[in-house]
C-alpha cells in the first residue's frame, strides 16, 4: 500500500540529478533488526510510495547491508534507471589491514569500490561518499581518486559525509584547479538537535558550489518519535548491541523534556511526533533528501505521510517548535 501523499523531487545541488524528498536508509536496520525479507518489504514500501533514493555505507553491518540490499533490488527486479543507489568509504571492512581502514587513501578508494559493486550485484553507483575526512591522507590525493572513479564509469557524482565546511571547499578548488570532478553533495547529521552544520556552517557553500545535502538520522536515532519517554524499548536501536553509547543519550532528562514539548503542536497538527520531525527537516530548502529508516513495513507509510505536514508548518508553527527545544 502506498502513502496517499505523492512525493515530491529535489535536485541534488547544482546537479540535475533529482532526488525524492523522502529516501530510504539501511542504517542500523539491515542484518540488526531486519534481513532479505523484511528489508524487501520496505524497500518495496518505499519505491511504491515514490522513493528513488536508497541509501547504504560499506561499514553498515560489516557490508553485509550492502549485501541484503543488493539481493533485494535484483529479486524485485527494478529497472537500474529507476533509482538512485548510494555508498560511503572510509571505515573499511578488512579488521586492521593497513591502508585499508579509516582512510580515503588512493589504493583504498579503488579497491572498496569493487568490492561494493560485487556485493551490490550492479555495475556502478550513482552517488559515493567519503564517509569522513582523513586527516592522514592528502585532501588532492582523495580528489583524484574520486574524479578518477567517475571517470572509469563505477561511480557517477561523489561527496563528502561529515566533513568541515573548510574541507569541502579545499576539495573542491583542488577539482576546480584541475579540472577535476567537483564534490556534489554532502552528507551530514540533522535534526531540531543538531542544526548548526546544514544552518550555518554551511551556508556559504550552498550559494558559492551549489552544495547537495542527503541528510541523515532526522528522527536523532529515534529519539524525537518520543518513543523513549518510558526508556528504551526492548524493540528499538537504543537496545541493540553495540549501541549502547545511545543509551544515555536517549533517556536525559533534559533532552526528553524538548521532545515532549513537541508532543502538543503534534497532537494540533494531527500528526505523530515522527511526522513532525521529517516534516521540519524537509521543509529546509537546503536539504535535498531526508534519509529514512525503518523495521517494517508501516513504519515506511508513517515516515512517508509526513509530506503532508509540510504545507502546515507556518511561520508561526516553527516558531512554537524552535521555542520548544531552545
Amino acid at each position: 500500500m502506498a502513502p496517499r501523499t505523492k512525493m515530491t523531487y529535489r535536485r541534488l545541488g547544482s546537479s540535475g540529478l533529482q532526488l525524492s524528498v523522502l529516501s530510504f536508509g539501511s542504517w542500523v536496520s539491515f542484518d540488526a533488526q531486519m534481513k532479505d525479507d523484511m528489508a524487501l518489504e520496505c524497500m518495496q514500501a518505499a519505491y511504491d510510495g515514490g522513493c528513488n533514493f536508497f541509501d547504504n555505507a560499506e561499514a553498515y553491518a560489516g557490508g553485509e547491508s550492502e549485501a541484503i540490499m543488493g539481493r533485494v533490488i535484483k529479486e524485485l527486479g527494478w529497472s537500474r534507471q529507476s533509482y538512485v543507489l548510494s555508498s560511503k568509504f572510509y571505515w573499511g571492512v578488512d579488521g586492521n589491514l593497513r591502508n585499508m581502514r579509516n582512510t580515503l587513501n588512493r589504493k583504498y578508494l579503488m579497491q572498496a569500490i569493487n568490492r561494493s559493486l560485487e556485493r551490490f550485484q550492479t555495475d556502478f553507483l550513482d552517488l559515493v561518499f567519503c564517509h569522513r575526512p582523513d586527516p592522514n591522507t592528502p585532501i588532492e590525493e582523495t580528489v583524484w581518486a574520486m574524479s578518477d572513479l567517475i571517470a572509469s564509469g563505477k561511480v557517477l557524482y561523489w561527496g563528502t559525509s561529515e566533513w568541515s565546511a573548510d574541507e569541502i571547499r579545499a576539495a573542491w578548488e583542488i577539482a576546480e584547479r584541475h579540472h577535476l570532478r567537483k564534490p556534489v553533495m554532502e552528507q551530514p547529521q540533522y535534526n531540531l538537535f543538531a542544526r548548526d552544520r546544514v544552518e550555518k556552517e554551511y551556508a556559504r557553500l550552498y550559494e558559492d558550489i551549489g552544495l547537495g545535502t542527503t541528510i541523515w538520522s532526522p528522527l536523532a536515532s529515534g529519539l524525537l518519535t518520543g518513543k523513549y519517554r518510558g526508556g528504551v524499548p526492548q524493540d528499538s536501536r537504543g537496545a541493540l548491541a553495540g549501541y549502547e553509547w545511545l543509551q544515555q543519550r536517549l533517556t536525559e532528562p533534559d533532552t526528553l523534556a524538548k521532545v515532549e514539548r513537541l508532543r502538543p503542536i503534534a497532537d494540533e497538527l494531527g500528526c505523530s511526533m515522527a511526522q513532525l520531525a521529517l516534516a521540519w527537516c524537509a521543509a529546509n530548502p537546503r536539504v535535498s533528501t531526508v534519509i529514512t529508516g525503518a523495521s517494517r513495513p508501516s513504519q515506511v507509510l508513517e515516515n512517508f505521510e509526513s509530506l503532508a505536514v509540510i504545507p502546515l508548518l507556518t511561520p508561526e508553527v516553527m516558531t512554537r517548535i524552535d521555542a520548544a527545544v531552545a
